[in-house]
C-alpha cells in the first residue's frame, strides 16, 4: 500500500513553509525541530551569520551525514560473510 501524500507546516528559523511528503506528522515535527536546533546552535556560534549561510551549512552537514551512513552500510560486512557461509 502506497502513503498518502499530504502537506505539513513547519517553521524554521521563524519561517513558515509548508512541505509536502509522505512521512508522518510525527517525523515532519522531529525534523523541523531538529533543524530549529541547529539552526540556533549555527547562530550562537556564529551570530553574524546570515539564514541562507547557515541553511546552506545545515544542508552540506546533513548531506555528509547522509553520505557517511551510506558508506558505512557498504562497508558492512554480510550475515553470510560473518558466519562463514
Amino acid at each position: 500500500m502506497t502513503e498518502q501524500t499530504h502537506r505539513f507546516k513547519a517553521t524554521i528559523a521563524g519561517k513558515t513553509y509548508t512541505i509536502v511528503g509522505q512521512a508522518t506528522d510525527e517525523h515532519m515535527r522531529a525534523v523541523t525541530t531538529v533543524l530549529n536546533q541547529q539552526f540556533e546552535q549555527l547562530k550562537t556560534l556564529s551570530p553574524k551569520m546570515s539564514k541562507e549561510d547557515a541553511a546552506i551549512l545545515m544542508a552540506f552537514n546533513a548531506v555528509s551525514d547522509q553520505l557517511k551512513m551510506a558508506d558505512e552500510q557498504t562497508a558492512k560486512p554480510t550475515d553470510s560473510t560473518e558466519t562463514g557461509n
